[in-house]
């Protein structure tokens, strides 16, 4: 879960405002000692990262390496796999997008990050892939109106590798530690469950220390 920049609270964009001190910000309605600090730090020269770019890279890194594992791990299975988001469509996209709010932006965060072709059935699905350290996925963690809602939504952890549907976060469902949810699981894909014991395996690997 994101935590606000500002205040510490939720916020769904990584290294980013939630939504109260986002419009604290536009309305120009932090208090003066608030300001002073700000204008403090401001004059302060910057060495290396800010502290806001180090969480959005660090947070980038994590959900590429989730999204790399699943990309392997289909791909051993002989699934066709093509990377579908924006950013690798136009590379760079992502980094000039950072901190914009607008519809066209939020389109296209929001697009999945893979298509994927069953080679027996030939069926076609978009996957989202989700790193979440604490096992932890539910509709709330998605932004109003997501266009998507044919999507499968992997979520990747230290221990496992989960999946959900849209339709079944509509319906209520989420992914917990508790639930039985497991990609092995999915009838779609009819994965082979040992190869996916090796995958999270990897995933322990990698994400030990987050």
């Amino acid at each position: 879960m994101a935590e606000c920049i500002k205040c510490g609270e939720y916020t769904k964009y990584n290294g980013g405002l939630c939504f109260k001190c986002y419009k604290n910000h536009e309305n120009g309605s932090y208090s003066k000692e608030e300001l002073a600090v700000e204008n403090i730090k401001s004059e302060e020269p910057q060495v290396g990262l800010t502290e806001r770019d180090r969480s959005y890279r660090y947070n980038m890194i994590k959900g590429r390496i989730a999204e790399t594992l699943i990309q392997e791990l289909f791909l051993s299975l002989n699934y066709n796999v093509f990377r579908y988001g924006m950013e690798n469509t136009i590379p760079g996209i992502m980094e000039l997008l950072k901190g914009v709010r607008s519809d066209v932006a939020s389109h296209i965060r929001r697009m999945p990050d893979f298509v994927i072709q069953d080679p027996k059935t030939k069926g076609v699905y978009f996957v989202e892939v989700k790193f979440r350290a604490s096992e932890k996925f539910s509709l709330s963690d998605l932004e109003n109106d997501y266009p998507y809602e044919n999507a499968y939504f992997i979520i990747v952890s230290k221990k496992h590798i989960k999946c959900i549907t849209f339709q079944e976060l509509a319906d209520g469902r989420e992914i917990t530690p508790t639930s039985r949810n497991y990609l092995g699981s999915r009838k779609e894909f009819d994965l082979d469950k040992e190869v996916i014991i090796d995958f999270c395996a990897f995933a322990v690997q990698f994400f030990e220390n987050v």
